[in-house]
């Protein structure tokens, strides 16, 4: 009997050393990958000042102005349907030379917006068309394939319903396509609502890290990078040598832009070159964003990064490729370490020989990776702004938002993963209005709402990481931990009671109408 319970003893022990050692692995294998992918930030930043000053010059100049095809592809856009045709009429361009397209899939009064705005235009003298399609297939890249049937340019030109573009956008752009090689030249978003929020001034340190540092390294360090879906041209054959817009990812600028690259086709990136444009205002709309580019970027990399990296690219290039298109990773590892955070903690507790040296190894590492946040954002406000100093007081909101987001975002991955498709779920933009005086604007048209849990979920890790930050200060041991800890509870915290604060001011707003009357097809 005394035999058979020590055995039975010894058996839990090793089922208990089992689990625990499984467990350390998977919690100590995403702080590493976590911390992995902040060095790539170092990386990055490191070729930013490295090739910052191989500022790209055209090959020449065009003795004759090349016909340009300019899209501004909208669905529902009734705050700045009319703003956009408007101020792409303004743009400074040979007007023989130019052609301008509106393809409206919208479902509201937005058609008879567009159409007046349309008619308006061509009263002016501009080559206009107005494509409308009841079929939305493909999304926005389907609007644009199906744009390009009717264009008449060399290059297309394309604008979301939002962007104020620079009138000197297409003068100062289309010189560098005198390279036969070069499909895209890309120019700098920059933020009309920046200044409106917190959230809105953290969505634009995020954006400005990735135009100012890391279009930048990448494109002046020859490396493959992305066209963002706006504000930028494209060679039309450069679209159709890459196979055209293809709708089986929710990032078809993303898709297409390294289908090209692998052609051998080159991209211009033009920081100083900006087109201002709206901020989503609210946190659904925000979170609706950066569900789909987390979701489409997964869906890019299981379509492409095998053909990356069994390409004759550089190592370089396919190495920065690897990072690039598996950056979404990040937000899994994200949510591990903050499930597994209170075990984490308890092990550390427990007198183990080398539990100091593991406390010291997680925060060594974790810090590691987060300064490499703060070091990457900074250096874009520092290259775009005098006063840079300003963004230190936005780093622990970066980071709070960041982990805030990983519930949501880490559904899209696993929803790539598992090939769900989705739809192609527009970010709403209201014109610079608040987004409840906006929708109040319309008339009321009732619908049933699919309940969302995530921002329950949300507010649950935000309660757990509260709890895990009161256990850190009663432990001298995880004392260090705290400030981190806080940081979460409070991104939690923010992103579920402004999801909560977005759709409650959805529901008391009002949803724009389908028009009855008959849109045709094109104008």
């Amino acid at each position: 009997m005394g035999g058979d319970s020590l055995q039975r003893k010894g058996l839990s022990m090793d089922w208990t050393d089992l689990t625990t050692t499984l467990f350390m692995a998977v919690y100590t294998f995403s702080l590493v990958m976590v911390s992995l992918y902040g060095l790539h930030r170092y990386v990055l930043v490191y070729l930013y000042y490295r090739h910052r000053n191989k500022v790209p010059t055209p090959a020449g100049q065009f003795a004759e102005m090349p016909r340009v095809t300019i899209q501004l592809p909208m669905y529902n856009e009734r705050f700045v349907a009319r703003r956009i045709v408007e101020k792409t009429c303004e743009i400074d361009y040979p007007r023989d030379r130019l052609q301008i397209q509106v393809l409206d899939d919208s479902t509201d009064d937005t058609c008879r917006i567009a159409q007046h705005a349309v008619q308006d235009a061509k009263a002016r003298g501009f080559d206009i068309e107005y494509i409308h399609r009841t079929d939305r297939t493909g999304y926005k890249a389907g609007a644009l394939a199906n744009g390009l049937r009717t264009a008449t340019g060399e290059f297309v030109t394309i604008f979301d319903a939002d962007f104020i573009p620079d009138p000197r956008i297409l003068k100062r752009s289309i010189h560098y396509f005198t390279d036969p090689k070069v499909c895209v030249v890309q120019t700098r978003w920059d933020h009309l609502n920046r200044e409106d929020s917190l959230l809105t001034r953290t969505q634009a340190i995020f954006l400005d890290g990735h135009f100012a540092i890391e279009h930048v390294a990448r494109n002046r360090s020859d490396r493959f990078m992305s066209f963002n879906g706006t504000a930028g041209t494209w060679r039309i054959a450069a679209i159709r040598d890459a196979g055209g817009w293809q709708h089986d990812t929710l990032t078809e600028d993303l898709d297409l832009s390294y289908r090209a690259q692998l052609r051998g086709w080159k991209f211009i990136f033009l920081p100083n070159l900006t087109a201002p444009a709206e901020l989503p205002p609210e946190m659904n709309a925000f979170k609706a964003q950066q569900f789909r580019w987390t979701k489409g970027g997964a869906q890019t990399a299981l379509k492409l990064l095998p053909k990356v990296l069994l390409s004759r690219a550089p190592l370089k290039v396919k190495a920065e490729a690897f990072f690039h298109l598996t950056c979404f990773t990040m937000h899994l590892y994200m949510l591990i370490l903050v499930v597994l955070m209170f075990p984490a903690m308890w092990l550390r507790t427990v007198p183990l020989e080398d539990g100091f040296w593991r406390s010291v190894f997680d925060m060594s590492v974790f810090t590691l990776a987060t300064l490499s946040a703060s070091v990457f954002y900074i250096a874009s406000q520092i290259e775009l702004f005098r006063d840079w100093r300003q963004a230190f007081k936005f780093l622990p909101m970066l980071m709070a938002l960041g982990v805030g987001l990983c519930v949501s975002n880490a559904k899209a991955v696993f929803e790539a993963i598992l090939g769900r498709q989705s739809e192609f779920v527009r970010t709403p933009k209201y014109g610079g209005r608040d987004a409840k005086e906006a929708l109040a604007t319309v008339a009321p048209r009732p619908r049933k709402r699919k309940r969302n849990w995530l921002p329950y979920i949300e507010f649950a890790f935000g309660i757990y990481m509260g709890f895990c930050a009161v256990c850190s200060m009663l432990q001298p041991k995880l004392a260090v931990t705290t400030g981190f800890l806080v940081i979460f509870a409070f991104g939690f915290f923010y992103v579920s009671i402004m999801s909560f604060h977005a759709q409650r001011a959805s529901e008391e707003g009002r949803e724009p109408v389908v028009p009855s009357a008959t849109v045709k097809s094109r104008t």
